[in-house]
């Protein structure tokens, strides 16, 4: 009988990786879109530019609405949470492959989590849709911090929560600049995608260590050939 061994598994790049949860593990893109933009219809009575949407997306919602209409910001966030709600399942979207490289970083051994403005009911209700939740232990939310993105005191929260002290040893994942600047000052490696919000070039400028432009890259960088 030839005698057979099987294939070591794969070592992590970094022992632990927290990722962004809309434009990177979830696609919620067109969805928080379309979110806005009913919003801004239901009460102000006009759209604004989508790309102008999408540059907003990685940042708390009452915090863009403050900044676009203060005076009417308080109902355009009630107006976007209820639309959000209710079309969520309808409009939610995985990313190929996405799903499979968390699996592969779990069954090597890495440490997982969100780190994300969403508020905590929607960022569960996205992750419980595609199916995420069972592979993410911790998920920072909007509530657990008061500073946010591109301010690292979320990133830092989510490493304390798994038990981690030592950032370098981490890796943040996110499709948006503010992610990348939020990496950086909070002492870990970070990664971009190119798959969500975040604009490639833009991206690029900000120096982050590594750019994924699918899963299979993506699953290089943290977890070798």
């Amino acid at each position: 009988m030839i005698e057979t061994h099987p294939l070591p598994s794969p070592r992590p790049t970094w022992p632990v990786a927290v990722f962004d949860l809309d434009g990177t593990l979830a696609d919620t893109i067109h969805l928080i879109v379309e979110s806005y933009q009913y919003a801004f219809r239901t009460v102000l009575g006009q759209e604004e530019d989508p790309e102008v949407i999408r540059s907003w997306i990685g940042r708390p919602l009452i915090e863009a609405f403050r900044e676009h209409s203060p005076e009417h910001a308080d109902e355009l966030y009630t107006t976007y949470l209820r639309w959000n709600t209710e079309n969520t399942e309808r409009l939610i979207r995985d990313y190929a492959g996405v799903r499979d490289v968390l699996a592969d970083l779990r069954d090597a051994g890495a440490l997982v989590a969100v780190a994300t403005s969403k508020r905590r009911e929607s960022a569960r209700q996205a992750m419980d849709i595609l199916g995420l939740t069972e592979l993410v232990p911790v998920v920072v939310t909007m509530e657990d911090t008061t500073a946010h993105k591109p301010d690292p005191t979320p990133l830092l929260l989510a490493l304390q929560r798994l038990g981690q002290s030592d950032p370098s040893r981490a890796v943040y994942v996110g499709d948006a600049v503010v992610d990348v600047l939020a990496g950086k000052a909070a002492g870990m490696a970070t990664v971009a995608v190119t798959w969500g919000a975040g604009v490639a070039e833009s991206l690029s400028a900000v120096r982050p260590d590594a750019v994924a432009k699918s899963a299979d890259e993506l699953r290089t960088v943290l977890l070798g050939g």
